[in-house]
């Protein structure tokens, strides 16, 4: 890293003003805030410092987002052999959602970051981290064959409009993701519910290949309840067998990406309350120093 750092330091002339690629100032300071953390420090005022800053906080949470991605591409797999009446190991079964997931969220980011590079470009600003976040958010809340060029649509509008013209991160009014989410399902309702979005049953880069069993419904358990009309009620999975209590803790059951499993969003919890509370501790002991030697 020290030799990546000299070459950093060697070459920011260029991309500072009067140097060659001034133009791309933006750009430079981006990816030199991303890979190290910056040098620059309030010069009044009452502040902490420390070296927790946005990026960084953005980073806890992609952290506590992973529990709830990584069982949901497991979960894709599962549902996905499940409805084609197989069995695989726990590796193809994981392999398969990671394949299916893994291009939705290249997608968000290339789209969102794009933007965002683009307009801190054009208005001289620098690279704000907000969309590391929103960038992950969105493939977790859409189905699994929601296409690829809805993604891109539905995100660069949730960025633009819900979130730069409000002046970019930590200004807009709106959380961006869900604003995906919502662009989504007024404009392509069909893509966003019903049975037959929340189960991929086609394979995936060749891999799964297989016909669907009888009797496959890819209804999730809200949707089985909605239509419901007798006095009891009996939910079932994609291929008619009862569901437990604890396929739904786990979150072995159809449904957007990320949102299926109640265990991997309390680990998420957890995380972050953790990090939450070690922060606060650090800044009262800032504090609480502080006032000891003003004593």
């Amino acid at each position: 890293m020290e030799k990546l750092r000299k070459y950093i330091d060697k070459i920011k002339p260029n991309f500072e003003p009067g140097g060659k690629f001034a133009k791309l100032q933006s750009v430079f300071e981006g990816f030199e805030t991303f890979l190290f953390v910056p040098n620059a420090t309030s010069k009044s005022g009452v502040h902490v410092h420390d070296s927790i800053d946005s990026k960084r906080t953005m980073t806890v949470v992609i952290i506590a987002l992973l529990p709830a991605l990584l069982f949901g591409m497991y979960n894709v797999g599962y549902q996905h052999y499940l409805a084609i009446g197989a069995t695989e190991s726990f590796i193809t079964t994981f392999i398969y959602g990671f394949l299916a997931v893994l291009p939705k969220i290249v997608v968000s980011y290339v789209v969102g970051l794009g933007i965002e590079f683009i307009s801190a470009q054009l208005r001289g600003h620098e690279i704000q981290e907000g969309f590391l976040v929103s960038g992950m958010l969105i493939p977790m809340i859409v189905p699994v064959d929601t296409p690829l060029w809805m993604i891109a649509v539905a995100t660069a509008f949730a960025v633009i409009f819900a979130k730069e013209i409000f002046g970019g991160t930590g200004m807009n009014i709106f959380n961006v993701a869900l604003i995906t989410r919502a662009f989504l399902f007024f404009a392509y309702p069909s893509k966003m519910s019903g049975d037959s979005v929340f189960v991929r049953t086609s394979d995936t880069f060749g891999m799964g290949a297989g016909e669907v069993v009888e009797g496959f419904s890819g209804a999730t358990p809200l949707g089985q309840l909605a239509t419901q009309t007798s006095g009891s009620v009996q939910l079932t999975d994609i291929v008619g067998n009862n569901i437990s209590t604890w396929d739904y803790f786990l979150g072995l059951v159809p449904g957007s990406i990320g949102e299926t499993s109640t265990l991997a969003i309390l680990i998420g919890a957890a995380i972050l309350l953790f990090t939450g509370i070690a922060s606060w501790r650090i800044m009262l002991s800032v504090f609480a120093g502080g006032f000891a030697m003003a004593l």
